[in-house]
C-alpha cells in the first residue's frame, strides 16, 4: 500500500507548476537549480516545459531546456509541447522549442500534423526544412 504524499511536497509541486504556467522564468529556474527536477510532471504527465509552452512563455521554456528539461517529452495523452505551441499559435515558443531540440514529428498528433490540421503552411514548411 502506498503512502499519501507529503502535504509540503504537494504544496511545493503546485507552486512550481504555477510558476511554469505564469512564465516566472527566474523563480522557476531557481527552484530547478535548487534540485526540483527539470522534467517534473503533474498527474497528467505534463512537464514544466509543456505548461510553460502551452501558456506562451518562451523565456521560461528556454530556461528549463537550458537546465536539462526535455524539449519534446510527451504527456500521458501523447501530446508534446511543440504541438501545443502550434495549436496555441505561440511562434516564440515554437522557435524556443525547435532551438532546444524538439522533434516536429514527435507525439500524437505531432506538431507537423497539428500545423497541417490548422492550415499553418508556413510551419509545415519550417518543420519540413529541418
Amino acid at each position: 500500500m502506498s503512502e499519501a504524499p507529503d502535504p509540503e511536497v504537494v504544496e511545493l509541486a503546485t507552486k512550481v507548476f504555477d510558476l511554469a504556467r505564469q512564465g516566472e522564468a527566474d523563480a522557476l529556474a531557481a527552484y530547478v537549480d535548487a534540485g526540483v527536477p527539470a522534467n517534473l510532471t503533474n498527474d497528467r504527465g505534463d512537464t514544466l516545459v509543456m505548461l510553460a509552452a502551452y501558456h506562451g512563455h518562451a523565456a521560461t521554456v528556454e530556461a528549463l531546456i537550458a537546465r536539462g528539461a526535455e524539449a519534446d517529452r510527451a504527456n500521458d495523452r501523447g501530446q508534446t509541447p511543440l504541438a501545443g505551441a502550434v495549436f496555441k499559435g505561440e511562434d516564440a515558443v515554437i522557435r524556443a522549442l525547435l532551438a532546444g531540440g524538439a522533434d516536429p514529428e514527435a507525439g500524437t498528433p505531432s506538431a507537423v500534423d497539428t500545423a497541417r490540421m490548422f492550415g499553418k503552411t508556413e510551419l509545415v514548411e519550417l518543420f519540413g526544412a529541418r
